[in-house]
């Protein structure tokens, strides 16, 4: 799960922080002296791709009834915590953020600089040179076979500063473990699915990465710690079943030059065991030696949800070992930030309904929409209503679906048809919505007349509300 920075897309659990050597592999907190970032969505709002019969606008009403058109998404403000979560508020705040911003390095051989070409060159010239068996592939790459072959070899250059003699004593040693520990007869064991929710892969970020999530919680569960790290043996399987997992990840990726070579990694740190658990930091550190060795250069972005107060112990030890390319590749948020600080980097229908967004999986719970689907992010201001309205043209079925992150809003829906001697049709009335009701809500209705779809949200608290929704048509039926 939380992984070093030349990690693969299904990280261990956290790592105790004197265990972890590597800069350019590290994964912890950034420099507290750094002010937090404000993760925020990006405000160039997607565009709906709508059918010719629909039109839409939003309008924000607020309690003097003035109405804006002006809708951008905006970081929510911290909600209030009790009393008694004071200390957690308090370490909360405390939370690093890093403002360097990090631009994935390109893989083609015509934007690196002189010096990184050269060093690309000699690389390639002293591992034909060294190489005994021709016929060698690496994450399923036939080395030395085509271009593709630059992007791994920039990899290595990359965790080694483009240093070419130690980048070829590291890839000669990675291809030695690949032959002792028989990767390629690995991907065809069968290791079971016990731990299938721990780590999934899931959706893409905004510039295309293939999502990881890592989920400590599940480690909570005392029957599957037992059996994923109560023996050396379950250790040691825990481990295969580790670098299976990455590498049907990493076949999946485009090694061709331009394309997505990196994974984009979530870790949920809720409920997470922490660093208490001897078998858990035993098997962490021995993972941990393996991916920072041999799998160097595969996360794009690290992203830390949910961070509990005691995480940031880890940073003050491991702080002293980490460079800034590194650390701009990590972004941490609390528990109220956690969804928004995701939709910055992943469209909320991309994101799994448990972290926010709209996306449910394993389930054909709604079949009208999918993956694809495309979703509206509006803000909802403290103490106002937010209307979305639906203009139809013709007749229709329209469904939708809509969710405020964290609720604590009353939602209602409404048609009114154009004509004016008509009757307004109440679909949903003002209806209080909890945060432990249905994340998302669906609906559909049969448009007999010209009209318009009003869907209307009511914040009546002082947090600022992040509304998702978005909808399609479908043939009218008798």
């Amino acid at each position: 799960m939380a992984e070093n920075d030349n990690s693969n897309p299904t990280p261990p659990p956290p790592p105790p922080p004197h265990e972890q050597t590597d800069p350019s592999t590290v994964t912890t907190l950034p420099d507290p002296e750094l002010k937090p970032e404000l993760p925020v969505t990006d405000q160039n709002e997607q565009q709906h791709q709508q059918n010719p019969p629909l039109q839409h606008t939003e309008s924000e009403t607020d309690s003097k009834d003035n109405t804006s058109q002006d809708v951008v998404a905006v970081e929510p403000e911290p909600e209030p915590e009790p009393v008694t979560e004071q200390r957690n508020l308090q370490q909360q705040k405390k939370i690093p953020q890093n403002l360097i911003s990090f631009k994935e390095e390109s893989n083609r051989v015509s934007d690196l600089s002189d010096s990184e070409r050269t060093s690309l060159q000699q690389f390639k010239k002293l591992l034909t040179e060294t190489l005994t068996d021709q016929q060698v592939s690496i994450y399923g790459v036939p080395l030395l076979s085509d271009e593709r072959t630059d992007t791994i070899l920039l990899k290595f250059l990359r965790a080694r500063e483009f240093k070419v003699k130690e980048s070829l004593t590291m890839i000669n040693n990675t291809l030695q473990w690949r032959k002792d520990f028989n990767i390629d007869s690995l991907l065809d064991e069968d290791l079971g699915d016990d731990l299938d929710k721990v780590v999934f892969m899931h959706g893409f970020s905004r510039e295309g990465h293939s999502v990881c999530y890592n989920v400590y919680g599940e480690f909570q569960n005392k029957e599957l710690y037992d059996k994923t790290f109560g023996s050396e043996e379950r250790r040691n399987r825990f481990l295969r079943w580790r670098i299976q997992f990455l590498e049907k990840s990493i076949r999946k990726l485009d090694f061709n030059p331009g394309g997505v070579n990196t994974v984009f990694q979530v870790n949920d740190l809720k409920n997470s065991p922490g660093p208490a658990k001897k078998e858990l930091r035993v098997a962490t550190k021995q993972a941990l030696q393996l991916l920072q060795d041999n799998y160097p250069e595969f996360v794009a972005k690290q992203v830390f949800i949910n961070v509990p107060w005691w995480y940031l112990a880890f940073y003050t030890m491991i702080n002293p070992f980490l460079t800034q390319r590194t650390k701009s590749k990590f972004v941490f948020a609390g528990p109220n930030k956690s969804p928004d600080t995701l939709f910055k980097y992943i469209s909320p229908e991309q994101v799994p309904v448990q972290y926010g967004g709209l996306s449910v999986d394993f389930c054909d719970c709604n079949p009208d929409f999918s993956i694809n689907d495309a979703t509206t992010e509006i803000p909802v201001k403290p103490t106002t209503k937010q209307t979305v309205e639906i203009a139809i043209y013709e007749k229709c079925i329209i469904v939708w679906e809509l969710r405020v992150v964290g609720w604590e809003v009353s939602y209602s829906a409404e048609f009114k048809p154009d004509a004016k001697d008509a009757y307004a049709v109440i679909i949903q009335k003002a209806t209080k919505m909890s945060p432990t009701d249905e994340p998302v809500v669906s609906n559909s209705f049969k448009v007999s007349e010209l009209g318009k779809l009003f869907l209307t949200v009511d914040n009546p608290t002082l947090k600022k509300k992040r509304l998702l929704y978005r909808f399609k048509i479908k043939p009218y039926t008798e």
